[in-house]
């Protein structure tokens, strides 16, 4: 089973929200589909689940064109992050609805409501109505009704994202065992780069419209082709600044310079823009070679077991995310330092070159 994407966009009052999108995806792992809100994530999923129409293109789920096809006939699940349950219903027959919908027998209908329910750990509250639930418990409602239907595509809209922290936490993990095996097409739209990773698979960076790079999720975040798409997959923002190569010697306005090794010391001289994760820049140096920063800290914040540091060095605001708890003061001075090996550099039109 696949979902193939051909030139597909969308237009709405002449204002493009999808423009011209190619991308094959496949079962066997998530397809998740990673930016920031606004850039275009829901309105893709709405073209493939034929909510919205296409401005031009098609769209082929398992090498037939379901371009003009109603959302019922094309055989989807749909999970969205609201909770998304019939009231007057009681758990057992939402988990149904689509199911007596499409004319089963009841025999069947009992038993692919109790293995979905079983499942998701619902058994015991088969009889109660969704206002009696919790919000994980309505969520889990709804995902059990996706794999009860056994769509050929399950799209989640970030289906996690009204939950707290520790419900999304479990329900994470549990995603990826819960649809494993079932031959569907997954696709799971997110603004978080962590979620990204934890779910692994294959991601699509979206920005403004626009799939910016597809391909194995680890390998995106290792590797993001452009200064965008290393922008998308980064959270804190990736630290970005213009600098000068020559000969090995990297340097940024500011007068900070570096020897580049490796790769980035056989680029041509000239202007480039160095980018490097927060994490990469710590308040305390680890190693020999790694290279002193000097900001003043403009916001702090302390999150679990991590402290990250806003600070201006410049013109450039930066950020360090760093394990522990840090005596930043907002408006001092600070030393922060560089790890240069994690460094990407792009060229002025925003591809990598190194």
């Amino acid at each position: 089973m696949t979902i193939e994407l051909k030139d597909a966009s969308k237009v709405v009052r002449g204002i493009t929200h999808v423009k011209p999108t190619t991308l094959v995806m496949e079962t066997g792992h998530f397809n998740v589909l990673l930016g920031q809100t606004g850039s275009g994530k829901t309105s893709l999923i709405k073209l493939m689940a034929g909510l919205d129409p296409l401005a031009g293109g098609q769209i082929i789920m398992d090498g037939q064109d379901v371009s003009k096809l109603s959302t019922q006939k094309r055989n989807i699940s749909l999970v969205h992050q609201f909770f998304v349950n019939y009231p007057h219903m009681t758990v057992f027959e939402n988990i149904a609805s689509p199911l007596r919908v499409a004319g089963m027998a009841k025999s069947e209908i009992e038993g692919r409501v109790q293995e979905a329910a079983d499942i998701l750990q619902l058994g015991p509250m088969l009889k109660r109505r969704p206002q009696q639930l919790s919000g994980g418990q309505q969520q889990r409602t709804a995902l059990a009704r996706a794999i009860a239907k056994e769509s050929r595509a399950v799209f989640l809209d970030e289906p996690l994202a009204n939950l707290d922290y520790k419900l999304r936490e479990e329900l994470r993990e549990q995603l990826p065992e819960l649809f494993a095996g079932r031959g569907a097409v997954v696709v799971y739209a997110t603004s978080e780069p962590e979620e990204a990773l934890l779910l692994g698979g294959y991601t699509a960076l979206i920005d403004d419209g626009v799939v910016t790079q597809f391909g194995r999720t680890a390998e995106i975040y290792r590797k993001p082709a452009t200064l965008t798409a290393a922008r998308v997959f980064s959270d804190p923002p990736i630290n970005a600044a213009r600098m000068t190569k020559s000969g090995a010697e990297a340097r940024l306005p500011t007068g900070i310079t570096w020897t580049m090794r490796g790769q980035a010391a056989s680029l041509p001289d000239g202007e480039y823009t160095v980018a490097i994760r927060p994490h990469h820049v710590q308040p305390v140096q680890a190693g020999p070679e790694d290279v002193p920063l000097y900001g003043v800290v403009q916001v702090t914040e302390l999150s679990g077991s991590e402290s990250s540091a806003h600070f201006q060095m410049g013109e450039d605001g930066w950020v360090s995310l760093s394990h522990g708890v840090h005596p930043y003061k907002v408006g001092e001075d600070h030393r922060f330092y560089m790890d240069a090996g994690k460094a990407f550099y792009f060229a002025p039109d925003g591809r990598l070159v190194a």
